[in-house]
């Protein structure tokens, strides 16, 4: 959601530099043929059962999952209230919020929010979302603690999200917190 720019990021190899080199000649026959060959895997990554830090692994959710709609546009509000019910009725371990119509924070059309808590609940949802969404666009972001870094990423056309209003959500947040702790 923000300019990459801004930060600096640690190398995807910390930690895992030292391995036997990998080979760049692709497999010849059989299904795997034209794919690269992997290391020999010794137990399967942890982030199959929890997600990587920063995400978040505890009753926030791992993952928001917003799903937007024109509600001016009666085939697309339609849409987004059967979808709506439909993610419901099929996911009903996920935490789903009402359908709002109207703007809302940093949203700057009619959305509802789903949470994933889990990857595999995570792999499950977005991988069904990919194919039910239909028409409308959908906002996946990690919650990390930083909500203007998070690094989203959108199914479908993206929206311009009115990031000055989630600085102001998150400016009364940490004052509320500030507060909070003063009275103890």
């Amino acid at each position: 959601m923000s300019d990459p720019s801004l930060y600096t990021y640690e190398s995807p190899l910390v930690g895992w530099e030292g391995g036997e080199p990998l080979s760049d000649e692709p497999t010849k026959d059989g299904p795997n043929a034209k794919s690269l060959p992997n290391s020999s895997p010794t137990h399967p990554s942890e982030a199959y059962n929890t997600f990587t830090s920063p995400i978040s692994n505890d009753t926030r959710g791992g993952f928001d999952i917003h799903v937007y709609y024109v509600s001016s546009v009666p085939s697309e509000l339609q849409f987004a209230r059967e979808l709506h019910t439909r993610i419901r009725r099929e996911f009903p371990e996920l935490r789903i919020y009402r359908m709002f119509d109207e703007p809302v924070g940093p949203h700057p059309v009619g959305m509802f929010e789903v949470n994933v808590f889990d990857p595999k609940q995570f792999g499950a949802f977005v991988g069904w979302l990919v194919l039910n969404r239909g028409p409308l666009t959908a906002l996946v972001h990690p919650n990390t603690g930083d909500d203007l870094r998070d690094l989203a990423t959108w199914m479908g056309q993206p929206y311009p999200l009115q990031l000055g209003a989630l600085r102001a959500v998150l400016h009364k947040r940490r004052a509320s917190q500030i507060a909070m702790a003063g009275n103890y």
